[in-house]
């Protein structure tokens, strides 16, 4: 199928992008979990712990291994993404992204590794029962907020300039079921040439975002088609389906910390404690992944429901495979484990079954 849609120069092409990404995660991976090893089961841990402020130690612990990985990240982030044309940042620019990234999940970890500490402290045997919905419920508040305060840091949204795609999309939304006040649409230009859509929230903070680098490549008909898409996930609940699942992973996360580390109360656990999270978001990946491509899947049946188009379809996949370089023909282990979405081979196939479905019925 790849070979039928794509040239082989393009599915060869992506093949070279993606490999030595591939490794590079892997290395990082296994880097970040070899620090946190040194800090749990060696002395340097304790040394770093005696070294500087006790309350301080949870914030070491997540600076420490991200300053380890820096290089490979910047390598990754920056210097080959713009060796191959997408990134448009200059280094002080993701710099100051990573400096803003590694903020807020020292501020995030520090607090979730303190707030442990001081219920197991507290409660002694029994923190567990406090410990499990309170972590459910920071997952559900971080659905909430992320849009309105994590967002912005990243990126400016403005509301679509264009009044009469503007006016079709808020038509589309009313038919899909799910009417929407307005699309937004973030400036990623100014850190990438990639092409992306998507949606986030909950309640009052649900947003369909575009990326302005889809405006500037897509016609009428792709953005419409990509924002049915959207609306797609929007209407079955995805993202709300997602946070109930992240909220299930952080009960789980919780017992089996109760389960693995002797001494919660004992800020000198954090490494353990952030190895085991490690250790649990591996283990889910692979069904993270598949339920993800499952609920692409509904939304790209979706957007075919809505729009009945199928050339639309076929077209705004082909050229956003092209414009980020997507993975035609993955190996098998890693689609398993890593690819939240089908192939572009793989949704157009679809799509064609789609068709020829409705023709025949």
């Amino acid at each position: 199928m790849p070979a039928e849609l794509f040239s082989v120069e393009q599915v060869e092409r992506a093949r070279r992008y993606h490999r030595p990404l591939y490794l590079a995660l892997l290395l990082d991976v296994t880097l970040g979990l070899a620090v946190l090893s040194v800090l749990a089961f060696t002395r340097v841990g304790s040394r770093l712990y005696d070294a500087v402020s006790g309350a301080a130690f949870p914030a070491v612990v997540v600076l420490v291994p991200a300053a380890v990985r820096l290089p490979l990240s910047f390598w990754r982030g920056h210097v080959y993404e713009r060796r191959w044309g997408f990134s448009t940042q200059s280094v002080w620019a993701w710099l100051r992204d990573r400096a803003k990234s590694l903020t807020v999940s020292v501020l995030l970890v520090s607090g979730a590794l303190l707030g442990l500490v001081g219920l197991a402290r507290w409660l002694t045997r029994a923190w567990p029962l406090v410990a499990a919905p309170a972590a459910a419920a920071a997952v559900l508040l971080f659905g909430f907020a992320a849009p309105v305060l994590l967002e912005p840091l990243f990126n400016r949204f403005a509301p679509l300039r264009d009044a009469d795609l503007a006016a079709g999309l808020r038509a589309l939304a009313r038919r899909a079921g799910v009417p929407v006040r307005e699309v937004l649409v973030a400036d990623a230009s100014r850190r990438t040439r990639k092409v992306n859509a998507y949606v986030s929230g909950l309640g009052a903070t649900r947003r369909v975002v575009l990326f302005d680098t889809m405006l500037a490549r897509g016609d009428p008909r792709q953005i419409r088609l990509v924002v049915a898409h959207e609306l797609g996930h929007r209407r079955a609940r995805h993202v709300a389906k997602a946070t109930a699942l992240g909220m299930a992973g952080a009960v789980a996360l919780v017992l089996l910390l109760w389960a693995l580390v002797s001494r919660p109360g004992d800020l000198r656990e954090a490494p353990r404690v952030l190895i085991v999270a490690g250790a649990l978001e591996l283990l889910a990946l692979p069904l993270g992944s598949a339920v993800s491509r499952r609920w692409e899947r509904q939304a790209d049946r979706f957007s075919l429901d809505l729009t009945g188009d199928l050339e639309a379809f076929e077209s705004a996949h082909r050229e956003l495979a092209t414009a980020n370089l997507s993975d035609l023909d993955p190996p098998p282990a890693l689609y398993a484990l890593l690819f939240t979405h089908p192939t572009t081979p793989e949704r157009i196939a679809a799509a064609r079954a789609w068709a020829h479905g409705a023709t025949v019925g």
